[in-house]
C-alpha cells in the first residue's frame, strides 16, 4: 500500500532524465507572462520601457531557471513536486498579470508593483525550500541554499520592495540594481552545491523556453494586424517575419543547442555546474530577450503594414521599435557566439559580424520602409544561418 507520506516525497531524477509533460504544463504560464512583457513595451515604445521590460524579463527568467534547475534533480511528475509546480503556477499567472501596471499603477484594485515583488519572492521562497527539502542529507546543497538565500534573494527582494515605493525612471534603476545583485549572487554561489543530473533534460529545457519565446514571436505577428484586412502587403510581412523566427530556431536548435548539451555531458562535479550555470542560466536570457524585442519590432512593423489609414508602405519605424526590429536579433546572434565560445573556445565569426549589423541598424531601419526593414532583416538573419552552418561543417570536418 502506498502511504500518504509516500504519495508526498520528492522523487529523485537519474542521469537519463527527460523532460515530463508536468514540465511542459508548467512552462504554459510563461507563454503568458512573455506575451505580457512584449504588450509592456508596446504600450510605450520608449527607451525607458524597453529597459524597463527588460527588467521584468529578467525577474521572471529567474522563476523559470530556479524550477528548471529543481526540476533536474527532482521529477516534476512525482510526489510533492506536481503540488509546487501548480502552486508557483499560480503565483507566477498572479505576477503576469500585473506586469502591465508594475510601472504605472492602474485605478481600483491591489497596488500592482507591491503584488508583483512579494508573488516573486514567493516563487523564490518556495524554491529555496523545496530544493533544500529535495536531499535533506546534503550539507553543501544546504549551505548553497542559505548563501544563496542570503546573497541573491533577500537583498534583491528588499531592493524591489523599496523601488515600487517610487515612480517612473527611479523605481525602473532600482529595480534594475536588484536584478544586477541577484545575477552577482548567483554567480557568487553558484559554483558549488547545485548539480545537474541530467544533461539531456536540462538542454532540452531551455530548448522548450527558446520555442515559447519564439512563439511569442509569431504572436505578436498575429497581434499586430488584428482588426485589419489581410492585404497583399500584410501576407508579405507575416510570411518574412515567421522566415526570421524559423531562422533563428534553425540557428539555435542545430547550431548552437547540441555542442552545448555535449560538453556539458563531457564534463562532472562542480566542472557541469558552474558550465550550466554560465551556458544556460546566463547565456540564454540574452536569447530569450533578444527575441522578445524583436518579437516588439515585429508587431509594431505588422501593424504599420496593416494599418493603411494612418501609414503608407513607405513609412519606416520609429524611435525604440526602429532599433527593436534588428536590435533584438543581433542580441540573439550575440548570445549565441557568447555560448558557442564558452563551450566550445572557438569564435564564431558570422555570429559576430550579424550581430554587430543588427545592433547597428537601428539608424537605417528608420530611414527605410518598415517593409524593407524587415525584409532586409530576414535577408541578413538567412545569410547569418547559412554561412555560419557552413563553418560549423567545416570545423567538423576538420575535427573529424
Amino acid at each position: 500500500m502506498t502511504t500518504h507520506g509516500e504519495h508526498a516525497r520528492l522523487t529523485p531524477t537519474a542521469d537519463g532524465h527527460r523532460v515530463t509533460p508536468a514540465e511542459l504544463f508548467f512552462d504554459l504560464v510563461f507563454v503568458y507572462a512573455i506575451t505580457q512583457v512584449t504588450a509592456l513595451m508596446a504600450a510605450r515604445p520608449t527607451a525607458l520601457s524597453l529597459l524597463g521590460g527588460m527588467v521584468v524579463l529578467a525577474l521572471l527568467w529567474w522563476c523559470w531557471c530556479c524550477f528548471a534547475w529543481l526540476g533536474n534533480v527532482v521529477r516534476a511528475d512525482a510526489g510533492g513536486m506536481a503540488a509546487v509546480l501548480v502552486a508557483v503556477m499560480a503565483v507566477v499567472l498572479i505576477v503576469s498579470l500585473t506586469v502591465p501596471e508594475v510601472y504605472d499603477d492602474g485605478p481600483g484594485g491591489l497596488y500592482a508593483p507591491v503584488l508583483f515583488v512579494v508573488c516573486y519572492g514567493a516563487v523564490r521562497g518556495l524554491h529555496l525550500v523545496t530544493y533544500w527539502l529535495s536531499d535533506p542529507g546534503d550539507a553543501a546543497l544546504h549551505a548553497t541554499l542559505r548563501r544563496t538565500a542570503l546573497l541573491s534573494v533577500l537583498p534583491p527582494f528588499t531592493l524591489l520592495l523599496v523601488g515600487s515605493a517610487f515612480d517612473g525612471v527611479t523605481r525602473t534603476l532600482i529595480w534594475l540594481a536588484a536584478v544586477v545583485i541577484d545575477y552577482a549572487g548567483i554567480f557568487v554561489t553558484g559554483r558549488s552545491g547545485w548539480r545537474v543530473a541530467s544533461p539531456a533534460h536540462f538542454s532540452e529545457r531551455h530548448g522548450l523556453i527558446v520555442i515559447i519565446a519564439l512563439g511569442e514571436s509569431i504572436v505578436a505577428i498575429g497581434v499586430g494586424v488584428t482588426g485589419y484586412s489581410v492585404s497583399a502587403p500584410v501576407v508579405a510581412a507575416a510570411a518574412l517575419g515567421l522566415l526570421v523566427s524559423a531562422a533563428l530556431w534553425r540557428l539555435y536548435f542545430h547550431g548552437v543547442s547540441e555542442p552545448a548539451e555535449h560538453r556539458l555531458a563531457e564534463l562532472t562535479g562542480d566542472d557541469r555546474t558552474v558550465l550550466a550555470r554560465d551556458t544556460y542560466t546566463f547565456l540564454h536570457l540574452p536569447l530569450v530577450a533578444g527575441i522578445v524585442i524583436t518579437a516588439l519590432g515585429m508587431k509594431t512593423t505588422l501593424h504599420q503594414v496593416a494599418d493603411t489609414a494612418h501609414y503608407g508602405l513607405a513609412e519606416p519605424l520609429h524611435g525604440m521599435p526602429a532599433w527593436a526590429l534588428a536590435g533584438g536579433a543581433g542580441l540573439f546572434l550575440l548570445g549565441s557566439a557568447a555560448i558557442l565560445r564558452r563551450t566550445t573556445g572557438r569564435h564564431a565569426p558570422a555570429l559576430l559580424t550579424g550581430a554587430a549589423l543588427c545592433l547597428a541598424a537601428g539608424p537605417l531601419t528608420s530611414l527605410v520602409p518598415a517593409l524593407a526593414a524587415l525584409t532586409g532583416l530576414t535577408a541578413t538573419i538567412t545569410a547569418v544561418l547559412l554561412v555560419h552552418g557552413r563553418a560549423a561543417r567545416g570545423d567538423g570536418a576538420a575535427g573529424g
